[in-house]
């Protein structure tokens, strides 16, 4: 801006823009200061991606997965006031207004559509509308490589849309595996993942509870929110979690004398699962079980041991077999509310012995890793 490159020697921007005040760098402030913005938007999504190094060239991008998340934050234009709101707090500047954000069905046109952005004033790319969003926008954002820039303007493909029109081999014979890439990016193609910068094994999200709840029933809608946010990312990513960890921080106001701030509750699944409603069933069963000795005023749920959601090949001719998963989650659910002594399985031991009697045994519902952990 003005002529002021990057650089640039600070005596020749200051020959350009004379009034201008220049900051010495200091890249590990800049750093911590991105280190806490992407905790800041841990608290909304476990999906966060960007980089911290001030050398990089997307350093100040912030790339969030949504997925899910409606239920838990509202809409895609609240989420966004949300999110720019605690940025704004975070990086400070002039707050909120300072920050440009878009969202979009892929990386690629969510990142053009927030450098395109007013601040303030978002842009939201409808879903399965990539393409028509970038049609009237330059070529040049397609590719950082100047020569296929220089190239693009010569063949008189100025504009994305001009792009998109053109068969794909003709871009790679021209670009080879960059021309391959620009029409993809052109067509509103997804080409790379989107990868969390964070390890997906862990995907915690918490919400406040105001005013403290001291019945459950308030407690289970909240619990809702968060198993539905937090699948929608499992599901989005092709995982499967394993067991649970909810986290209540209570309120003592009213509470007798010696109750604890904080209660943890872990529970172990039958089996990894990426279903709401049963991870929302069975820890309100554990809740009922163990009840919480004091008003509750947030409540955090964490969702652990994840591992790629495996499929389950069920016969053709046997529509009964998908219930034995659902038994297990009865069980569990049943070894909750009438107690772990209660409620037992039926093992085959030895289907020869010679007594029917000896051929099965008992088997708690509770231990291994089919069971519900204490």
């Amino acid at each position: 801006m003005l002529g002021v490159r990057r650089g640039m020697p600070l005596g020749s921007a200051h020959r350009l823009v004379p009034e201008a005040t220049f900051i010495d760098p200091d890249p590990d402030a800049d750093r911590a200061t991105v280190e806490t913005a992407f905790e800041t938007l841990a608290a909304f999504s476990p999906g966060i991606a960007g980089t911290a190094d001030p050398l990089d060239a997307a350093f100040g991008l912030f790339e969030v997965q949504t997925d899910g998340l409606e239920t838990l934050w509202g809409t895609e234009p609240i989420l966004i006031g949300r999110l720019t709101e605690a940025l704004g707090r975070v990086l400070g500047g002039d707050g909120p207004g300072d920050i440009r954000a878009g969202i979009a069905g892929t990386r690629f046109t969510a990142t053009v559509a927030a450098v395109l952005a007013r601040p303030g004033a978002p842009n939201l790319v409808p879903p399965g509308g990539e393409a028509g969003f970038l049609a009237p926008h330059p070529s040049g954002l397609l590719t950082q490589d100047p020569d296929v820039r220089a190239r693009l303007t010569r063949f008189g493909l100025r504009r994305i849309g001009a792009i998109a029109e053109l068969d794909r081999t003709a871009l790679v014979a021209r670009f080879g595996e960059e021309g391959a890439r620009i029409h993809a990016r052109a067509r509103g193609e997804e080409l790379e993942p989107f990868r969390p910068r964070r390890a997906p094994e862990r995907l915690v999200l918490g919400l406040p509870i105001e005013p403290a709840a001291e019945d459950l029933e308030p407690l289970r809608f909240v619990l809702h929110r968060l198993a539905v946010a937090l699948t929608g990312q499992l599901t989005a990513r092709g995982l499967a979690a394993s067991r649970a960890r909810l986290h209540l921080d209570l309120d003592l106001a009213f509470a007798l004398a010696g109750t604890p701030p904080e209660l943890d509750v872990e529970q172990r699944f039958p089996e990894p699962t990426a279903d709401a409603e049963a991870i929302e069933r069975l820890l309100f069963a554990r809740l009922e079980r163990t009840s919480p000795p004091a008003a509750v005023a947030r409540l955090v749920l964490e969702l652990d041991g994840t591992a790629p959601a495996a499929g389950q090949q069920l016969p053709l001719f046997t529509p009964q077999a998908a219930r034995g998963a659902r038994l297990e989650w009865q069980l569990a659910r049943l070894a909750l509310t009438f107690g772990e002594d209660r409620v037992r399985r039926v093992e085959v031991t030895d289907p020869e012995a010679s007594l029917p009697e000896t051929r099965w045994a008992w088997r708690p519902v509770t231990s291994g890793e089919r069971g519900v952990a204490p």
